[in-house]
């Protein structure tokens, strides 16, 4: 009797036997900030610390943008814009993005029909606004836009 070969497949599993944050290199240091004692600090002072185990990573610089993320939420992983890590960029500016991004972590998503999903709800962009300098950080952003485009 012929012995039957396991086919593989070459699509994603939903829920991987391993976290993909076990899987990659992920670096908090960058040449000019360490992310590290950012997000503890913002965990401490606006999340009581609540956000445990979680990573934060500079992303790799691209030349196009990904076709897929595949960092999932249970893998507790904060990715930010390489781009961001540059002399010109304030701290106080970085502080607000990291902090926009640990609120998607607190702040339920809103499904919507059809599946779809809405991440910037009224209670997110509300306690986004409540983030000291937040005017100033989109002030900042939107001045600057161009300097991250090139």
């Amino acid at each position: 009797m012929a012995k039957k070969t396991k086919r593989k497949s070459k699509r994603k599993l939903a829920h991987p036997k391993l976290p993909m944050q076990g899987q990659l290199n992920l670096r908090h240091e960058g040449t000019h900030f360490d992310l590290r004692p950012i997000f503890d600090n913002l965990n401490e002072r606006y999340f009581r610390g609540r956000l445990r185990g979680y990573k934060v990573t500079w992303g790799r610089r691209r030349k196009h943008r990904p076709r897929e993320y595949f960092i999932q939420e249970e893998d507790r992983l904060i990715r930010i814009n390489p781009a961001l890590d540059q002399p010109f960029v304030p701290p106080w500016f970085l502080r607000y993005i990291l902090y926009r991004e640990m609120l998607h972590s607190v702040v339920p998503d809103e499904t919507l029909s059809q599946g779809r999903r809405r991440v910037h709800t009224e209670e997110f962009n509300r306690r986004e606004r409540e983030f000291p300098g937040y005017r100033r950080a989109r002030r900042w952003e939107q001045e600057n836009l161009s300097r991250f485009l090139r």
